[in-house]
């Protein structure tokens, strides 16, 4: 919670048709998972996206859930994904009762390193009638699911040709990276789905809320299908054909989202011009830098973040406190996840990048109007 007079790290801001949107959703009475907005919302992102196919969901996280489901994830096989993410990612491995296998980062997107990733793959894996198999664990690797750190692209086309060199399902976790591109391709659309999240810290907010995407017809409507208790359609008959998740947005949050997602291209303006004053304030700061997107990237600017020249964890904490004193809200990045007591005896590559980014990395406010003008 912030405190009074404390800059969040980032907040929502609701100046479009928010208001206007939530009175007609409550004036239809249709508030939970059917409705006009929910059908507009999955329409609109959608079209933003460029995907074939968006089906909204209550988080992200639930949307990795059934993303990996369909993917063909089973218990016991194993799920590549960098140990720097949000605990989200690795959770919903754990939901398919599966084992998350953790690899390292690149500094230069600060998400999943294609490259680290294939070295560790050839020497610690083998492949049997076309599956990637753990030499050590004997399970089977059915898939990685790359996440877009604070809204940067990974290197999505080293990842793409490592995926198919191991038969490994891509998904890609775009809670973070609504907005952002990568060679011109927005990110959640080059693997067999990409989730996104609408949290009230997200660029966009539902309040609550996530989505799938996909470009695949039928694995779309098995999405809809599964999110929504796998409910076959009758007049009156309650008929479930399969093990289902009450998983759908209810009507209102997809209200508040059409009216967001009309606001998106300002966001992202105004986040791009924060940036680039934060660029021109930290230039002649020794010892500290703002990251920017690498080449091919257009990164949505989610959460402005500072590295530190060199791993210092007791710099990094002094600066956190001096900032959070002074009513900056400031955070580090999460936890490693192979450093959470229920994930340290997963299975994991070295790990060298992500820990010397966890111990140089701050998020420093990033909230859209922090980027207006006067």
């Amino acid at each position: 919670m912030v405190g009074p007079g404390t800059l969040a790290l980032h907040e929502p801001r609701f100046q479009g048709k928010e208001a206007s949107f939530l009175m007609d959703c409550l004036a239809s009475t249709y508030v939970s998972s059917v409705g006009a907005y929910v059908d507009r919302f999955e329409s609109d992102l959608a079209t933003l996206t460029g995907a074939k196919h968006a089906v909204a969901v209550v988080n992200g996280t639930a949307a990795l859930h059934i993303a990996l489901l369909l993917a063909g994830v089973q218990a016991d096989d194993e799920v590549l994904l960098p140990t720097f993410t949000f605990v989200a990612t690795a959770n919903a491995i754990r939901y398919c009762q599966a084992i998350a296998h953790f690899v390292d980062s690149e500094a230069n997107t600060l998400g999943l390193d294609a490259h680290a990733l294939r070295e560790h793959l050839a020497a610690n894996t083998h492949m049997k009638h076309g599956v990637c198999i753990n030499r050590h664990t004997g399970r089977v690797i059915r898939a990685v699911l790359p996440m877009h750190t604070f809204g940067c692209p990974v290197d999505l086309s080293a990842l793409l040709t490592v995926a198919t060199e191991f038969n490994l399902q891509v998904i890609e976790d775009a809670a973070e990276s609504l907005g952002s591109y990568y060679k011109g391709q927005h990110t959640g659309t080059s693997g067999i789905f990409g989730t996104l999240s609408f949290n009230g810290n997200k660029i966009v907010t539902t309040g609550g809320g996530g989505a799938l995407l996909t470009n695949d017809t039928e694995l779309a409507r098995k999405a809809k299908h599964l999110t929504t208790t796998a409910k076959v359609a009758h007049r009156w008959e309650f008929v479930h054909d399969q093990l289902g998740y009450n998983y759908r947005m209810p009507n209102i949050n997809a209200a508040l989202g059409c009216a967001q997602l009309e606001q998106l291209p300002v966001f992202l303006a105004q986040k791009r011009a924060l940036h680039d004053r934060y660029k021109q304030a930290f230039a002649s700061v020794d010892g500290i830098r703002l990251w920017s997107e690498p080449a091919h990237c257009t990164s949505n600017y989610w959460l402005q973040s500072l590295l530190l020249d060199e791993p210092d964890l007791a710099l990094r904490d002094a600066i956190l406190a001096a900032a959070n004193d002074a009513g900056l809200m400031t955070r580090p990045a999460w936890t490693l996840m192979h450093e959470l007591p229920m994930y340290a005896h997963m299975p994991r590559a070295q790990l060298p990048v992500a820990q010397s980014i966890a111990a140089r990395l701050i998020n420093i406010p990033s909230s859209a109007g922090l980027g207006v003008s006067g």
